[in-house]
């Protein structure tokens, strides 16, 4: 399968999970710092206190990266790294840490995409209220504003948020992610109408003063429906699900982008949660929908869907289906499928912004790392994207997770995403033969 030819390659990271750290060179306490104390919170009692040392090992990461032939890289700055409460004064040492990453990805010709939020939110501000404080739209935007500022005469590539489902769903609805809260519904959607707002703002600060054109777009994910078979039935029937808003959680597609990119809610939705609505403010969807040159997408697997002859449609569980260390079921076609829907929805080109599996890796007796399930994963789904391509999707391009083994949040160190093995004792790179495979994947921009 062939991809066009200014498609780009690339890997992913987020600073919590690989940098560690935590509390060195005056950076500032996050909500993560705070959920690594909680007792029973993270697997074994993990923390990022030290995770993949990426801080200090920067350098010989970015070698790596250029040893698999990443032509970009997702990276995530660490909020209170750079402005330690949150918001005033801002932590100089950490800020020209990531001036120095920049620099070191482009002397090895590797592009940075910068995400300015993932996840690890200032616990100095969670203490003013978090996302639930209006003033966060705010916050955030100034914070965008330094970041712009240092970086964007190198950086011309940005995310705002990653994942909104996750880190309100699963962060302040259901508590399984910092900071932990089991909010009642009106208030996770009161903290995510604020988020979206903080989008809305950060796209403004960037466009108004970045030194490089910017392309801009968010990473949220992607609750994909894949038809249970190519009957027209079934397809119509998983485009809707995909386009649906069917309970009151955070996970779905819609409420998270329809603001963004059509400038309204999905009525649906409003419909859903009209008991839990906050108050929208005259001109808060105008903030929220700005101009984005791109739809990033995180996407491991989707649900199969089927119409039923009487009407309706409903989700259908194929047992069958093998899983990943996660937990998680390989569906390959999520790849085709949720780029396609979200395509025709948004018509902005798809940037696959994370995909990828845990596996159980470990260092073999010849010194290597075996991971053939990966390979096979890979290409899969590689294959599902290229083909959604090949039928009409404005595919941008494609970023692996992760770069390297890391803290994988409530999982602790006990699930292994990367490309590249890390030992957590001693701090040694191995590169995987996922590594080697991906490497010939980007040289021949091809999946073989």
């Amino acid at each position: 399968m062939n991809f066009p030819k200014d498609f780009v390659w690339g890997a992913a990271t987020a600073s919590y999970q690989i940098e560690g750290a935590a509390y060195e060179d005056g950076k500032g306490l996050s909500v993560w710092d705070m959920m690594s104390r909680h007792p029973g919170k993270i697997n074994l009692g993990d923390t990022g206190d030290v995770a993949c040392d990426h801080y200090h090992r920067y350098p010989d990461d970015v070698a790596l990266m250029s040893e698999i032939g990443l032509q970009a890289y997702r990276l995530s700055i660490s909020w209170p790294r750079v402005l330690p409460e949150g918001v005033g004064s801002v932590n100089e040492k950490g800020l020209d840490f990531y001036s120095r990453l920049v620099d070191s990805l482009l002397e090895k010709n590797i592009t940075p995409w910068v995400t300015l939020f993932h996840w690890d939110f200032p616990y100095s501000l969670y203490c003013r209220g978090g996302w639930l404080n209006r003033e966060s739209a705010d916050w955030f935007a100034d914070y965008t504003a330094v970041i712009v500022d240092k970086l964007s005469d190198r950086v011309a590539h940005w995310f705002t948020l990653n994942e909104p489902q996750c880190f309100l769903g699963l962060g302040h609805h259901v508590g399984e992610h910092a900071p932990g809260m089991q909010m009642g519904f009106a208030e996770v959607l009161l903290a995510a109408h604020h988020a979206l707002l903080a989008h809305g703002r950060s796209v403004q600060v960037i466009r108004a003063h970045a030194k490089k054109a910017p392309l801009i777009g968010a990473a949220p994910v992607g609750a994909v429906s894949i038809p249970n078979t190519n009957s027209p039935q079934d397809i119509e029937a998983a485009r809707q699900w995909t386009y649906s808003v069917k309970a009151k959680n955070c996970f779905s597609n819609t409420w998270f982008s329809d603001p963004i990119i059509l400038g309204q809610y999905p009525d649906d939705g409003m419909q859903l949660f009209e008991a839990e609505m906050p108050k929208i403010k005259e001109g808060d969807l105008a903030t929220m929908c700005q101009p984005l040159d791109f739809y990033g997408i995180n996407i491991y697997w989707g649900q199969f869907i089927q119409a039923l002859e009487e009407g309706g449609s409903e989700v259908v569980f194929h047992k069958e289906l093998p899983t990943t260390a996660m937990g998680w079921q390989v569906t390959p076609e999520a790849l085709y499928w949720g780029p396609r829907f979200l395509y025709e929805r948004y018509k902005l080109p798809i940037v696959i912004t994370e995909n990828g599996m845990a596996n159980l890796d470990y260092v073999e007796a010849d010194g290597q790392v075996h991971d053939p399930q990966r390979i096979d994963f890979l290409r899969r789904y590689l294959n599902e994207f290229g083909r959604a391509i090949a039928d009409g999707v404005d595919g941008m391009g494609y970023f692996q997770w992760s770069l390297m083994d890391n803290f994988e949040w409530a999982e602790g160190y006990a699930k292994r995403f990367g490309l590249v093995h890390v030992d957590y004792t001693t701090q040694k790179r191995t590169l995987k033969d996922s590594a080697h495979w991906y490497k010939n994947v980007i040289a021949n921009n091809a999946v073989l």
